[in-house]
């Protein structure tokens, strides 16, 4: 039976213990909320896969509670990572880099996407549990949660608790630029929160999509 509960220290206390069961939560973010699992089990990112009706072919980020864990969790960081991440974070950047630990998200094993989130109460929660793997707190395909009534509504018995901490910002997520792909390069693959112009005021190395072809 899943409980609604408040963020305060008894509300992420057992959060995490859900956590560390293995079990999935849905917690507040500085976008939208997030179902989030341990990443470091592969039990519980499927459960968490699952829950959103996902695949395996889209692996969730992974969020830290603070930035200077992100040699532990990527590889070979290029210097517009570190850049982008002094700039942006905490805050609604998530950039995908080769992954540096052999965690189970899905079928990309070689990278990983992550972000710090701008958010007292979910670093609260990250510092307690260690990496968990978020997503947006939704059933694929259907507008992400802004509340958390929202978020129970769609995910229901799936999620052992919910944290609640009040509306979010907006249905706007975080962008995600890949560092992983070309040297040298950042693409951007989900215009989000933080722009484009933003973001290549701090590194000139960011790539636009490409504009889409309507017939």
């Amino acid at each position: 039976m899943c409980v609604i509960l408040s963020l305060n220290a008894d509300g992420l206390a057992a959060a995490a213990d859900a956590v560390a069961r293995g079990e999935c939560i849905v917690l507040p973010t500085d976008t939208v909320y997030g179902i989030g699992a341990d990443a470091r089990s592969a039990k519980a990112v499927q459960r968490l896969l699952d829950a959103k009706h996902r695949g395996r072919d889209m692996p969730p980020p992974v969020l830290l509670p603070d930035a200077s864990l992100l040699g532990s969790v990527a590889a070979d960081v290029p210097e517009g990572a570190l850049r982008l991440a002094e700039a942006f974070w905490p805050g609604a950047l998530t950039l995908i880099l080769k992954a540096a630990l052999p965690l189970d998200l899905g079928d990309r094993p070689d990278t990983i996407a992550v972000r710090v989130p701008a958010h007292d109460g979910a670093r609260a929660l990250l510092r307690a549990t260690g990496l968990l793997a978020v997503s947006s707190a939704n059933v694929s395909g259907a507008p992400p949660a802004i509340a958390v009534e929202q978020a129970q509504a769609m995910l229901g018995d799936s999620v052992a608790c919910y944290l609640d901490g009040g509306p979010t910002p907006g249905e706007v997520p975080s962008t995600i630029v890949d560092l992983a792909s070309e040297p040298g390069r950042g693409h951007i693959i989900r215009q989000g929160v933080i722009g484009a112009d933003d973001l290549r005021s701090v590194w000139q190395g960011i790539v636009l999509p490409e504009p889409s072809i309507e017939a």
